[in-house]
């Protein structure tokens, strides 16, 4: 067992108060606590990101464990290692001197060992007749144990976090495709719209891609490429429905004809939620409800309106349309407007209407007018939040680009 009295560095090397902080820690272990090396070795592996360590220097902690007798770290056994530089050297494939001293100072740094240095710095044991170690004076293993359960959770949070980003990568690749796909289907075909446009907008997010990229790097450009895809269904189906629309009578007739073969039906509001069929509904040139979008695309896009949530914060839908309200009576926008808003629109994505007002609020003469003429366009199918919010996407990025 350990002294348990605090020990300061040998030579020039300095004592800090996060070192006192450490060897404390080390004497104040819990009783009988145990901790398989080699697993608290994998966890510190996994966790090396976090902990700020190289490779080479889980290769130095490697070859210190295995100077140590026994599998598992045990409380009151004494947990110092004490081999020279030559022995750690060749146990860590042949690792220089310079390069060992540097992952060695590393390690302390990370918290994962402690120095016990004798009074010339020499590293040995002491022991009695018996042969058992009274003292000994070299590298304490005993960090390990007293974060023993700590690099556990940084090892399945690191796994958590890969798994993320592995499932957003794969999520990203599919609305790439999906998105490349319909593109070049609407510009074979001759689809009217600005395609060309669009399919800048799609490049110009691919160009976004990092390399080597991390979570916080796909998470934005995912809720992009989302929306672009959205957007790009959304234009295909208005024109789809506006070739319905336009059909002679002979058409819906034949619609009508062939309508048993129709299985799927969708539930329209209105008077006993009446079921009706989709071609009916484009055929009585009903609209349906604009697509809500996700939260953090829309807090991304629109970050002023956290500032009018509770406690200045806006973490769900609920706080999202309490600001809004709040809002709305700051900008001078009528409740019977943002009442219609609500029910043209519903109320999420009324809520959102209003947060991209507020952000274009300097621009904006009359907020009340703008809502009520995004409201008529909505009502007549000719509006979508989409590209507002892309719109506003982009600028906040550049000015976030432009800011770091």
């Amino acid at each position: 067992m350990q002294s348990g009295s605090v020990t300061t560095p040998f030579g020039r090397r300095p004592m800090t108060l996060a070192l006192l902080k450490r060897q404390k820690a080390s004497i104040e272990i819990r009783p009988n606590k145990s901790a398989d090396k080699w697993k608290v070795f994998r966890d510190a592996c996994e966790a090396r990101a976090h902990l700020g360590l190289q490779d080479r220097a889980l290769a130095v902690l490697d070859a210190l464990l295995s100077f140590y007798p026994e599998t598992y770290l045990r409380q009151g056994d004494s947990l110092i290692v004490f081999p020279s530089n030559a022995q750690l050297s060749v146990r860590a494939h042949g690792i220089a001197g310079a390069t060992l001293r540097r992952h060695l100072a590393a390690l302390v740094e990370a918290g994962l060992i402690n120095r016990k240095d004798s009074a010339n710095g020499k590293r040995y044991a002491r022991k009695d007749r018996a042969g058992d170690v009274q003292d000994a004076f070299g590298f304490d293993l005993s960090p390990l144990l007293v974060r023993s359960e700590e690099l556990a959770q940084l090892a399945q949070q690191v796994a958590a976090e890969h798994a993320l980003l592995r499932r957003t990568k794969e999520a990203l690749t599919i609305r790439r495709r999906d998105a490349r796909k319909l593109i070049s289907a609407a510009i074979e075909e001759g689809a009217s719209g600005d395609w060309r446009k669009i399919e800048g907008i799609y490049q110009a997010l691919v160009a976004r891609i990092p390399r080597s990229p991390t979570i916080h790097d796909l998470t934005p450009i995912l809720d992009e490429m989302e929306l672009l895809c959205s957007e790009i269904v959304n234009q295909l189906d208005i024109l789809d429905n506006s070739e319905s629309l336009s059909s002679n009578d002979a058409q819906n007739e034949r619609h009508i004809q062939n309508s048993h073969t129709e299985s799927l039906y969708e539930l329209e509001p209105g008077s006993g939620q009446q079921l009706v069929t989709k071609s009916e509904t484009a055929k009585r040139g009903e609209k349906e409800p604009i697509k809500a979008f996700p939260l953090s695309m829309v807090m991304r896009a629109c970050p002023e309106i956290a500032l009018y949530g509770q406690d200045g914060a806006v973490s769900n839908w609920r706080d999202l349309m309490s600001a809004a309200v709040v809002v709305r009576s700051m900008l001078g926008v009528s409740p019977n407007a943002y009442q219609d808003a609500c029910e043209v629109m519903g109320p999420e994505n009324a809520a959102v209407a209003v947060a991209c007002i507020l952000e274009r609020a300097g621009h904006i003469n009359s907020a009340g007018g703008y809502l009520r003429d995004l409201t008529t366009k909505a009502r007549r199918g000719a509006f979508s939040l989409g590209p507002m919010l892309m719109a506003l996407l982009r600028a906040n990025g550049s000015s976030e680009r432009r800011v770091g």
